[in-house]
């Protein structure tokens, strides 16, 4: 596998760990968290394009080192894997902050 793919995948498991059992935050579960995804993957759908577009490209992929598939103005698929796992684990993290801190406030 490659390792681009590889590690977006992994980074995707292990924010979905974080989410799921270790914070227990389960915002993966919520219309909130996927509304707030769209909206983020919508303006990186115009940034990633532009940046990796294949006529002018500002960032350039090795093709050994991804799975070559690319969507939405031939953005690699792993940038998205890569966003979904940053948006995820820094929510995931800021919620159950929110909570310890609140619980602490609350005592």
């Amino acid at each position: 596998m490659h390792a681009y793919t590889l590690g977006s995948l992994s980074a995707l498991a292990a924010a979905t760990t974080l989410d799921l059992w270790i914070t227990k935050t389960k915002l993966t579960l919520t219309s909130r968290f996927w509304i707030t995804l769209a909206i983020v993957d919508l303006f990186q759908v115009f940034v990633d394009g532009w940046l990796t577009k294949l006529s002018s490209p500002i960032v350039i992929y090795n093709s050994h080192h991804f799975s070559g598939v690319r969507v939405f103005f031939s953005t690699p698929i792993e940038d998205f894997i890569y966003g979904f796992a940053l948006i995820l684990s820094t929510l995931s993290i800021w919620s159950y902050v929110g909570k310890y801190n609140k619980r602490q406030c609350d005592t």
